[in-house]
């Protein structure tokens, strides 16, 4: 059986939280959940991107939210079409906010902080566009 930290209504809110952030911009957000993060928590997020094809959106315009439950560590990437728009820390915001729930050890809305807050500002950036429909699945994927 596939290990799921998470109970079906929680994954339901991180799932509704995506479809909802995704209407306000036409940016691409998913969430991996890994038990464990051998290694740098950010190279990790980079393979799992790839992994996940998240490079093939139109506007390169794909985020991935990474954490890795046990280690207590995250990071948040976003594709090459963001990283040309945005300021250098365009990204420390949405970590302090996670981090702010995660301390409290509530996961899932610090999960659900990070992709309410990428949402936000992917916007500025990159507007909803409903011509595009949705380019990547919003599931939640796992690790061991």
């Amino acid at each position: 059986m596939a290990w799921r930290p998470f109970s079906t209504k929680k994954e339901k809110q991180i799932l509704a939280a995506i479809a909802e952030a995704e209407e306000m911009c036409s940016g691409e957000i998913r969430v991996h959940i890994d038990e464990y993060c051998k290694g740098n928590p950010i190279f990790k997020a980079q393979n799992l991107f790839y992994h996940l094809e998240m490079n093939n959106t139109a506007l390169r315009n794909g985020v991935l939210i990474y954490v890795a439950l046990r280690d207590h560590c995250f990071s948040i990437i976003g594709d090459a079409g963001i990283d040309e728009k945005v300021p250098a820390d365009f990204w420390e915001t949405t970590k302090d906010k996670m981090s702010a729930y995660f301390k409290q050890n509530d996961i899932t809305n610090g999960i659900i902080a990070g992709i309410q807050s990428a949402g936000e500002q992917l916007q500025t950036f990159f507007p909803a566009d409903d011509s595009k429909g949705n380019e990547l699945t919003n599931d939640i994927s796992y690790g061991a």
